[in-house]
């Protein structure tokens, strides 16, 4: 993590995360251990990342969206599943991206992409 990038001081980030340069975490967001951050990702306040799940760089994030959490499927029978997301893309408030349901699967996000509020992808 660099000089540049900033972490307001009611955000949780785990340790273990990978916080590129240039990225704002705002208030109350929470970005778990096995999550990587791209450069100038911004997050505004109360976004939850988690899970396996790596974002590309310039990814905006807006509040009370979740990128990352297990499955919604029931389906599932447990395994090791991730999220990608690429490039310069907008989450607006409310989206929802949840891991893949198949292990050894991921829940993929291109580039230049736009979510709109309440949006919901998963695999």
């Amino acid at each position: 993590m660099s000089g540049d990038t900033q972490i307001h001081p009611t955000a949780i980030v785990n340790s273990k995360a990978q916080i590129g340069n240039g990225c704002y975490i705002g208030p109350y967001c929470i970005v778990g251990p096995e999550v990587v951050l791209g450069p100038k990702c911004h997050l505004h306040s109360h976004v939850v990342i988690d899970g396996n799940t790596v974002l590309g760089e310039g990814n905006e994030v807006y509040p009370f969206a979740t990128i990352g959490l297990k499955t919604q499927d029931l389906k599932w029978k447990g395994g090791t599943t991730c999220t990608r997301i690429g490039d310069f893309n907008t989450f607006r408030e409310h989206v929802t991206i949840h891991s893949a349901t198949r292990d050894g699967e991921c829940t993929t996000v291109g580039s230049h992409n736009n979510l709109l509020a309440g949006a919901h992808v998963a695999s």
